[in-house]
């Protein structure tokens, strides 16, 4: 499938005349905007090239359910409705996702670690927006308050886990597919209650944004096993964060890098 193809089929998924779609052929990208809210997003094609590559039309469906949802948000906060400290998230990224909106307004972002980089989400339901600093004015809170929020939310997302055993070791994984789940690596009562029940080493994982992985290692095929694990969930999650997995030991996260059939490795010790 070129290209043109591709955006030609989201056209036909998405009829909303209040979009005005644009190819850019040399960048190879889409960009959509609205005319009455005048904001706009882009895609590039390459990479959803490579989802529909690998999953077919339902990659299709998946990227125009995105484009709608994301400029839904767009027009629900355009008319005040998700102004209510409830609806304000933390979301997790990766240290190269961009810093700033495609409008050229920094997103609002706190220091996590040398993997992963804290963001703040408008949710609207079934999507949410990053919020940067051009939107503080009309949420009437400041960068400090939306933090202080988005820490209290945290701890009120659900923490069910299913559990998996494997050559000795445990796996623990949380996938709401609330748009949260990584998002949970912030709940500091959540990490430290597993901490309490895990008798080897506690690992957290964070591949993409739908998943959490928490290992209690107890041999060295453990963190095998983890490895191909979390590189397997970040190669194939719609929004990767780190193919890198954290050991969790008096409060604190150092991501690791585990070399094939050995003990791992603090990254910090590899550079």
């Amino acid at each position: 499938m070129k290209s043109t193809e591709l955006v030609n089929k989201l056209k036909e998924r998405i009829q909303n005349p209040k979009l005005v779609w644009h190819y850019d052929r040399e960048k190879d990208q889409l960009n959509i905007r609205h005319t009455e809210l005048k904001n706009s997003t882009s895609i590039a094609l390459p990479q959803a090239l490579n989802r529909v590559t690998a999953k077919g039309d339902s990659a299709i469906d998946e990227i125009a359910y995105t484009i709608n949802e994301t400029f839904n948000a767009m027009e629900l906060e355009a008319k005040g409705h998700l102004k209510s400290s409830e609806h304000i998230y933390p979301v997790i990224r990766s240290t190269s996702f961009p810093q700033e909106s495609k409008e050229g307004h920094a997103f609002l972002t706190s220091e996590h670690t040398a993997e992963t980089r804290i963001f703040y989400a408008l949710d609207a339901g079934t999507t949410y927006r990053l919020i940067d600093e051009n939107m503080l004015n009309s949420l009437s809170l400041t960068d400090e308050q939306v933090k202080e929020i988005a820490r209290f939310q945290v701890k009120k997302l659900k923490t069910a886990l299913k559990e998996d055993r494997v050559a000795g070791n445990v796996f623990y994984f949380l996938n709401e597919n609330d748009g949260y789940d990584a998002s949970r690596i912030l709940n500091e009562n959540f990490l430290k209650d597993m901490k309490s029940k895990i008798t080897g080493d506690m690992t957290v994982s964070v591949p993409h944004q739908d998943v959490l992985i928490i290992g209690d290692i107890r041999n060295e095929t453990g963190y095998d096993v983890l490895a191909q694990m979390a590189m397997h969930f970040f190669t194939n999650g719609k929004v990767p964060i780190t193919s890198l997995s954290f050991i969790y030991e008096n409060g604190s996260l150092e991501p690791i890098f585990i070399m094939a059939k050995n003990q791992p490795t603090k990254e910090q010790d590899k550079k």
